[in-house]
């Protein structure tokens, strides 16, 4: 039998991608992720939906790195999911610097069936902004985008907040200023951090007197969560002369 002629191999159904990629299986990673963070059937369906939009997306905007996209459910859903341990009570959320959406969209999609609860998208990119939007009609998440720069957004922000999130945006010394007027207002700092926190942390106490906890993460040994409750700007300092 020629090799023109040789039936085809019937032992696998995995079809290949353009350009002859495998299909992407995150089976085993979502299974890792909703063990770390159980949800309810609801909202792991949302999930799905998210992770459906965000990888068609992905392409065109480069949402997330493309190296952590086999480890998606973990390194970025578990990772924004386990904020809602920590404040299991707040109902107003602002994430600031939503980026794809990691941790606002994912708290937003865990709290759809939540009385009154809304979460606050804050990403001035106008493209990555879009892409939230369509994430929240795929999704039916009870959020909002503001494409804003965060300073405008928190200057004229009024409304009671609980919580107040960020993941990748800052040193923790800038990310406190940019949302000093929210924890002000009462919010809750709960801000993703990673090896570098106590250098961070270090670097902040010279401008601000905070009363914050370290929360390690669930799904990185070198991860943390800085959770800030009471925040003030220390006075200037100036030198002394001699």
């Amino acid at each position: 039998m020629t090799r023109k002629n040789r039936p085809k191999h019937q032992g696998s159904s995995a079809k290949r991608e353009p350009g002859g990629r495998k299909p992407l299986d995150l089976a085993a990673d979502r299974g890792a992720a909703l063990r770390l963070t159980p949800v309810s059937r609801e909202t792991a369906e949302r999930l799905d939906r998210f992770v459906e939009i965000l990888l068609t997306w992905q392409p065109r905007i480069n949402l997330i790195a493309a190296s952590s996209i086999a480890t998606l459910w973990t390194r970025h859903i578990a990772d924004s999911l386990q904020l809602l341990d920590i404040a299991p009570l707040a109902r107003n959320w602002v994430d600031l610097g939503s980026g794809a959406g990691f941790p606002g969209l994912v708290i937003a999609c865990a709290l759809a069936e939540t009385a009154g609860a809304l979460v606050h998208l804050v990403e001035s990119n106008a493209k990555k902004a879009a892409f939230l939007r369509e994430a929240i009609r795929h999704t039916g998440a009870p959020a909002v985008v503001h494409a804003v720069r965060i300073e405008d957004f928190v200057k004229n922000w009024k409304a009671p907040v609980d919580a107040v999130t960020a993941r990748a945006l800052a040193p923790l010394d800038v990310l406190l200023g940019l949302a000093e007027p929210l924890l002000a207002a009462g919010g809750r700092g709960l801000f993703l951090k990673g090896q570098d926190v106590e250098v961070e942390l270090t670097q902040a106490a010279k401008c601000w007197k905070l009363r914050s906890a370290l929360v390690p993460s669930k799904t990185h040994p070198d991860g943390r969560v800085v959770v800030v409750d009471d925040l003030q700007r220390l006075p200037h300092r100036t030198k002394t002369k001699a």
